[in-house]
């Protein structure tokens, strides 16, 4: 049996029901943090929505998810996680992953005090029918949920790099550049393109070679987030980077750029921010130490720059990311 044939046989069950189901109460606490862009989940089989908050506690963003439903996050800032049963998909910042549930059962999560911007593209059940076909390189997990699709099923996949265009696509889906008649077309037109590049792997023989120099790009550039990591308070200098994974300095700082959206500068002081963030809400260094932890001999310059990514005072970070948020 076909996917197509498969999943418009199937009657998902849920606690709520979907007929019921609206996502709209689990964004209240964000306000206007929550916004629909295009579609509609019920009618059109798709929905999207554009995120943009920060919480003062950790916020539980599962009640969101429909039942019966694959929903696609491309994120832009701020850490989020989606579970299932043993499986985690982790979402840092610049990254993308998908989670399937054909019932409630998914777990989700995003920290408090961070600032998290992001894009959900939600498809419906139906919606996949229609544009999906067993097989043919589709994510193996979702190919086998979705051939046999039974209630209680769920998937989260690994998290991938966005790429800098995948990055500005997903800022574009705020503001489309055509007319408003158009919209509807080019939204969905967006929606299946990022379907497109993340529900499905090549299979081996299908890499041809600027598949394989693309694939290697973003090794190299996974590579360099770790050393960044490893190295945050000393990073070593561009060529030592460079000689470390295998390319020249100057390809490598074109590259990267244009897999994440960001040059390594600022990777690198990113990478830093949410580290010293960790350290201050653990409560074991004062902002002084973690400002030399996370490589800022400048006190000034350390806040400043934690200011502009938080938009709070490292002194007062701890104390915002603990407080409960206060009802109007």
């Amino acid at each position: 049996m076909e996917i197509s044939e498969a999943v418009a046989g199937v009657r998902p069950k849920s606690r709520r029901g979907d007929a019921a189901f609206t996502e709209a109460p689990a964004w209240q606490p964000v306000g206007d943090g929550w916004r629909q862009l295009h579609g509609n989940f019920r009618e059109q089989g798709y929905s999207v929505e554009w995120h943009d908050f920060t919480s003062d506690k950790e916020f539980d963003w599962s009640r969101s998810f429909h039942p019966a439903s694959l929903e696609i996050c491309l994120n832009l800032a701020g850490h989020g996680e989606v579970q299932a049963r043993r499986r985690t998909l982790e979402l840092a910042p610049g990254t993308a992953g998908f989670y399937f549930q054909n019932g409630p059962r998914l777990t989700a999560s995003r920290p408090a005090g961070e600032r998290h911007q992001f894009v959900t593209l939600e498809l419906s059940l139906p919606f996949l029918a229609r544009h999906l076909r067993e097989g043919g390189g589709l994510h193996a997990d979702l190919n086998r949920v979705l051939s046999s699709p039974r209630s209680g099923a769920m998937v989260v996949s690994d998290p991938v790099r966005l790429t800098g265009e995948q990055q500005q696509l997903a800022l574009s889906l705020r503001n489309p550049p055509v007319c408003a008649a158009a919209q509807p077309l080019w939204y969905q037109a967006k929606s299946l393109e990022v379907a497109a590049a993340l529900l499905f792997r090549p299979m081996p023989d299908e890499e041809f070679f600027c598949g394989r120099i693309k694939r290697l790009n973003r090794e190299r550039v996974q590579k360099v987030l770790a050393i960044l990591r490893e190295n945050l308070a000393e990073p070593p200098g561009l060529e030592e980077i460079g000689k470390r994974v295998g390319c020249s300095h100057f390809y490598l700082s074109r590259i990267f750029t244009e897999e994440t959206g960001r040059t390594i500068f600022a990777s690198l002081r990113d990478l830093r921010m949410e580290r010293a963030a960790e350290l201050l809400r653990e409560g074991k260094m004062n902002v002084t130490e973690t400002a030399l932890e996370v490589g800022y001999s400048s006190l000034s310059h350390f806040t400043v720059a934690f200011r502009e990514t938080f938009a709070c005072c490292p002194g007062l970070y701890p104390l915002k990311a603990r407080l409960p948020k206060t009802k109007p």
